[in-house]
């Protein structure tokens, strides 16, 4: 009879009470999330991508709309000057702004996300980003504070709402997702950044072409009044106001999808919610899943007896005070740090590039704006969207791990010959390594820092953890602006607007470096559940301890402490990471 049911059950896997005839909780929850880690993908895997996805198209085009639209705010706000420029450190606060937002964003909702749990949490952080967003697009300034300083606090507030999608979008993604296409799935999330990036362009150009009419005659920002600034104002309204639209379209599934099996089994030991929670989610269903309260009060009492200890913040410091947890987040901290001082570094050369493509900021303001957009439309097009599906290609392929390394060796080599031979690089050669760099840092590290923090940690520190690493990413960001944008123009002159290019450039390479070496410190997630990861043993309740660093120690020697293994030798890393020995 045991044997019929197990038939039957396994051929209707998505009917209330599949796993009624297990007794024992634990051997249930271990049977729910090997149905989820084994489901084929399918449409609601594509949903999931979508709706989680939005927010990262919104802050790819919050950041890149900025930069396009620098020069109408010039022209607009500061045309009384003469120079029609945004002076430089209103220039540095409005860039960083989001940035800096995003720090706190990324930690607070990490936490909480662990504490309360992601559906509490998810959809209120996108209501900051569309809130924000149209903000923005309203912001003028007035005799009590400066335009600046108004648009700084909006993107301040809307840089929370981005950073908490960061651990939200990426932890939610991951416990939805099954082991085979896990990577992937990640992965396309974060390629919606590269949408995100194409959409700002393609709207400027738009804009551009739509308001043609009044200002392709103006040739330089002292002629520009009258419907000339009438038209350049609203040209920067509406493009910032659009990044907040296809926010509205996610917000309703964000608000109204069920919490993550894991997390409900895991952190609330709530077994017939969490299974029925998944078996809704996999049909296609809008909503949470109907249980049956009698048995799930019993089945919560029964897997008391498995209890781990519960989020908190005493939690999350006991956790990473073990050395091998530590280690670990030095590793995805890391390695997202230099890897963001880099990424956003490399924005400081655009204008060069653009320029060696036939894109120069010369002409008439209609001319400089247009060639701005297309030139960046080209470069996106040939160098970012590419890498970043290339990496949904190939991730679950060649592994994370891999494609983190090798993007940083890479890396490292194309800024070395940019900053020691920069003198003897032509425009077209400069626009090739400009391009590749794109390309790697896609299908590179920019992809797999992303995905890492999230596969890799316990279901109660997951999305703290997975914050943590992000704010170290973002905090590398403003360094980049603060620090090395204003080193590039030092001592400036009309021939040479960038003297310091080559060595911020040779900088970037030795942080490249440092990318590379903390990237062992990551371990390998390709096709490995997220129990596994945690180190869950079959047959035991679970402990989470990560298995990757064991490898490194032999249990005990005879006095019962640890000792490390041969493997922790620079033979033995040498053997299992490049077979040289």
């Amino acid at each position: 009879m045991l044997a019929f049911q197990r038939v039957g059950n396994s051929a209707y896997r998505d009917v209330p009470g599949v796993y009624s005839h297990i007794f024992d909780p634990n051997e249930r929850r271990r049977m729910a999330l090997a149905e989820i880690d084994k489901a084929p993908f399918g449409w609601y895997h594509a949903r999931l991508i979508v709706v989680t996805g939005v927010g990262f198209f919104t802050d790819a085009y919050s950041l890149f709309a900025i930069n396009l639209t620098a020069a109408m705010l010039g022209i607009v706000f500061y045309h009384e000057s003469g120079k029609g420029v945004i002076p430089h450190g209103a220039d540095t606060a409005i860039r960083v702004a989001s940035s800096i937002g995003a720090v706190l964003g990324q930690i607070f909702f990490g936490y909480l996300a662990d504490v309360l749990g992601r559906k509490k949490m998810y959809g209120i952080e996108l209501l900051i980003i569309i809130s924000a967003t149209l903000a923005q697009s309203l912001c003028a300034s007035s005799t009590a504070i400066s335009f600046a300083g108004v648009l700084v606090f909006w993107r301040i507030i809307m840089g929370v709402g981005i950073g908490g999608d960061y651990p939200l979008s990426a932890v939610i993604t991951s416990e939805f997702a099954s082991t085979r296409w896990r990577g992937a799935i990640i992965a396309a999330v974060f390629a919606m950044q590269g949408l995100g990036q194409f959409a700002a362009a393609i709207m400027a150009l738009v804009v551009t072409k739509a308001f043609k009419q009044d200002i392709d005659s103006i040739k330089s920002v002292s002629e520009c009044s009258g419907q000339c600034l009438v038209s350049v104002d609203a040209m920067w309204r509406i493009i910032i106001a659009f990044g907040g639209i296809p926010g509205w379209f996610a917000l309703y599934y964000r608000l109204t999808i069920p919490e993550t099996p894991r997390y409900t089994f895991d952190v609330l030991y709530d077994i017939e919610k969490a299974t029925a929670d998944a078996q809704r989610y996999r049909s296609g269903k809008k909503g949470e899943g109907h249980v049956d309260k009698l048995n799930q009060a019993r089945a919560r009492q029964e897997m008391m007896k498995y209890r781990t200890p519960r989020p908190s913040a005493g939690e999350v410091i006991r956790y990473f005070s073990r050395w091998r947890n530590a280690v670990m987040l030095v590793g995805t901290a890391g390695s997202w740090f230099f890897l963001d001082v880099a990424f956003y570094g490399l924005n400081l050369n655009s204008s060069s590039v653009l320029s060696a493509i036939g894109f120069p900021q010369t002409g008439s303001i209609y001319r400089q704006l247009h060639n701005a957009a297309v030139g960046q439309l080209v470069l996106i097009c040939a160098g970012a969207i590419p890498g970043y599906w290339a990496t949904v290609v190939a991730v679950d392929w060649l592994g994370r791990r891999f494609i983190q390394i090798m993007g940083f060796v890479i890396l490292t080599v194309l800024f070395a010959v940019i900053g020691f031979h920069f003198d003897n690089l032509s425009k077209q050669s400069l626009l090739v390594l400009y391009i590749l760099s794109q390309f790697f840092f896609n299908f590179g590290p920019n992809a797999t820092t992303f995905i890492s923090p999230s596969e890799i940690y316990p279901t109660r520190v997951r999305s703290t953890a997975h914050g943590i690493s992000a704010a170290a990413g973002k905090i590398g960001a403003i360094i980049a602006q603060t620090v090395f944008a204003p080193m590039v123009h030092r001592g400036a002159t009309p021939k040479n607007s960038a003297p310091w290019l080559p060595g911020v450039m040779q900088i970037f390479a030795l942080f490249m470096f440092c990318g590379i070496l903390t990237s062992f410190l990551v371990p390998e997630s390709k096709r490995h559940t997220l129990e596994d990861l945690a180190g869950e043993k079959e047959g035991e309740k679970p402990v989470y301890e990560l298995q990757f660093v064991s490898q490194f120690f032999r249990p005990t020697n005879r006095e019962g402490k640890k000792r490390l293994s041969g493997n922790w030798t620079w033979k033995g890393l040498a053997n299992k990471y490049f077979n040289l020995t």
